[in-house]
């Protein structure tokens, strides 16, 4: 059984924010967490000049370190360490294979540019099935939950975003799961676009385009019927919509705890296979995102 959060430590403002995250997440579980610092000090050096005495040195500061401040934040919380060595991305999956969750943490770039998820959290997305979070700074934390007031995604707990041509029972699952545990709202968005013959018309018709979403509002509704039995008291909201799926969601999650997206399950030696909406709520969601596979 996974009964274990794993997170990534490094000693950075991002990793922090991440460990502080991810211990409340294993609160909220009752479950141990694990803190990872991984590093391939050979190929990659963290810190130029430094042997591997002093970088094992540096290795361990940073464990203990973080092990002791959440300590002081959670007295109650069980806390383990584990220093692998390897290619970060790898010895993060390979942590990840044993863990309920994987949590790490990527760098805010300011203004419209969005944020930085390097390609150590990519790769490491892409290499294991265990849903993995990305948090950000505390910085962009608290720009997430300011503009909650004024955001669309007011008061939205938390966001998942669907889609119903795909299967999306881990997504769904998930999210679920976490706004049990959370006793918050979950808000279910998707969207959907014209058939591709309309684009030979040279003019939208209105009713079509009203009947078509009252079908995908049906379709969308009779899909989530199994998790409102399953999970009674959670209080879910919907949001179907014509338009960009990565705006939408985008648009939903301001001042959510968290947003949830999906990732089709590919393994391709050609790097990571994340959709296009994924990638975008990566990139510019201020909120945490949880990256769930699913086939």
């Amino acid at each position: 059984m996974k009964n274990h959060v794993t997170v990534g430590v490094d000693g950075s403002t991002e990793s922090r924010a991440a460990a502080r995250w991810a211990a409340r997440e294993a609160l909220l579980r009752q479950v141990p967490l694990r803190l990872v610092h991984a590093v391939d000090w050979l190929l990659d050096p963290v810190l130029p000049g430094v042997g591997p005495s002093g970088a094992d040195k540096w290795a361990d500061r940073a464990l203990t370190e973080a092990a002791q401040e959440l300590h002081g934040r959670h007295p109650s919380l069980e806390i383990m360490t584990r220093c692998p060595t390897g290619r970060p991305a790898a010895a993060l999956a390979a942590e990840a294979a044993d863990s309920a969750l994987l949590v790490l943490g990527s760098r805010g770039l300011g203004g419209l540019t969005g944020f930085l998820v390097g390609s150590v959290a990519l790769s490491a997305v892409a290499a294991t099935d265990t849903p993995v979070v990305l948090v950000r700074g505390p910085d962009e934390q608290e720009e997430a939950a300011s503009g909650s007031e004024a955001g669309a995604g007011a008061g939205a707990g938390i966001v998942v975003g669907i889609d119903i041509q795909e299967a999306g029972d881990r997504v769904l699952t998930f999210a679920f799961e976490e706004a049990e545990r959370r006793g918050c709202r979950l808000r279910v968005v998707h969207t959907w676009k014209m058939p591709p013959a309309y684009s030979y018309v040279p003019f939208l018709d209105s009713d079509n385009a009203r009947d078509i979403g009252r079908s995908v509002t049906r379709t969308v509704e009779d899909m989530l019927l199994p998790w409102r039995h399953k999970f009674p008291d959670v209080d879910v909201s919907t949001g179907v919509s014509m338009g960009s799926a990565a705006e939408r969601l985008l648009d939903a999650c301001r001042g959510a705890e968290l947003v949830v997206v999906g990732r089709r399950l590919r393994h391709s030696p050609l790097g990571a296979h994340l959709g296009p909406v994924a990638h975008a709520v990566l990139h510019h969601a201020a909120a945490p995102v949880a990256v769930v596979a699913h086939p």
